[in-house]
């Protein structure tokens, strides 16, 4: 008998760290080291405004005529952000982020950002089913 597919909400990383759209990607470059995280949201007024990656930090600064500490988080961001509820299917999100391409997913609620789903987070999933699920 197969179980039901589980919520996103299971596997999501809970109260995620973000970041103000108007700091400097130097500040988020120093936060993703120290936290040793690759994605952090981005907010404006509380509101998911956008998300920015350490590839996104990596790549804005190889550019000449880029200073980090003056250039803001805002200019650097990703804005088409993939955003979903905490009820999402985990296979409806798995895939989507492979169809797309996605380093990670933004779960909001309430217009609140909730947590975060990331590509370590599927791996996490995969491992689980793979023990819990799939053993014999």
């Amino acid at each position: 008998m197969s179980k039901p597919i589980p919520p996103i909400s299971k596997y999501m990383t809970t109260t995620p760290h973000t970041i103000g759209a108007d700091q400097t990607i130097a500040q988020a470059a120093k936060m993703l080291s120290e936290l040793d995280i690759r994605h952090l949201p981005v907010l404006v007024g509380g509101r998911l405004a956008g998300i920015i990656s350490d590839r996104d930090i990596a790549l804005i600064e190889t550019l000449r005529e880029v200073d980090a500490e003056k250039v803001t988080v805002e200019e650097a961001m990703t804005q088409q952000v993939y955003a979903i509820p905490p009820e999402t299917p985990l296979d409806v999100v798995v895939s989507e982020m492979a169809e797309r391409k996605y380093g990670s997913a933004v779960i909001i609620q309430n217009a609140k950002v909730v947590g975060i789903f990331t590509t370590i987070d599927v791996c996490r999933a995969f491992a689980e089913m793979l023990h819990t699920r799939l053993a014999k």
